[in-house]
């Protein structure tokens, strides 16, 4: 393929093949952002779309947890079984806690000459070499890291770094509202819950004669013996009074 540049007072700026990917990468992202897809699914496509972009052996997306101050790999679109399992650091911790805590992008040339690199036993045996590790933030929140690895021995390019820089920010922005979007859920869900629960409430107390402290705990009794949750149990109450 003929790869056209540009050029902006004698120095590359981007080829088009480097700008299509990159174009299509924040295409996928962005319907991702708009979707209502689940969290475990985009992370997915994110660690796929970039694996493409970067032309990387590995990509890894790693999630932080603020209060317990540990990253957790969340995503990898690698097939190996040892990869994929569930792995956490600390933050500060190895080149993904560095990048977290530091704010900034890391890039190795030889994971296995790397102090900070705590998997030298797993590289060797996937055959990885050089490593490029980008924080994704949205606007003062670490949201995570991401990786991107090689099998052959490579210096990233600034074009590369800078895309793959873009690809991480529009990454986080859709990780960012995922959550958010579930946290609401969980809310509303919460708040709709409270409503059913107080309208059984009523009932009982209608019914039978029990005060507000009685109808709850026996709402909560019923919940604990037939195992289902008080929401379940106020629309069963309720449902008994349309009969």
């Amino acid at each position: 393929m003929i790869k056209v540049r540009f050029f902006e007072h004698g120095l590359l700026v981007m080829d088009i093949t480097s700008y299509e990917k990159t174009i299509e990468a924040l295409t996928l992202i962005s319907r991702a952002i708009a979707s209502d897809q689940y969290i475990e699914d985009i992370l997915r496509l994110i660690v796929i779309v970039t694996a493409k972009v970067m032309n990387s052996e590995v990509c890894s997306l790693w999630l932080l947890d603020e209060k317990a101050k540990v990253l957790t790999i969340r995503a990898t679109q690698s097939i190996d079984s040892d990869y994929i399992k569930e792995r956490s650091v600390n933050l500060g911790e190895g080149v993904v806690g560095y990048v977290a805590q530091h704010n900034k992008t890391y890039e190795v040339g030889n994971v296995l000459e790397e102090p900070r690199f705590k998997e030298k036993e797993l590289a060797r045996k996937m055959g990885l070499v050089s490593m490029l590790s980008v924080p994704m933030r949205v606007k003062d929140r670490m949201i995570g890291v991401i990786n991107c690895y090689t099998s052959v021995s490579h210096e990233f390019t600034e074009t590369e770094k800078n895309l793959f820089t873009t690809v991480a920010n529009q990454a986080a922005v859709a990780i960012f509202n995922t959550e958010l979007m579930v946290k609401t859920k969980v809310i509303q869900e919460e708040l709709e819950s409270r409503k059913l629960v107080g309208r059984a409430k009523d009932v009982l107390m209608r019914r039978r004669a029990m005060t507000g402290e009685e109808a709850h705990r026996w709402i909560q009794k019923r919940s604990m013996d037939s195992r289902k949750s008080m929401r379940e149990v106020a629309e069963a109450v309720l449902l008994s009074e349309e009969l």
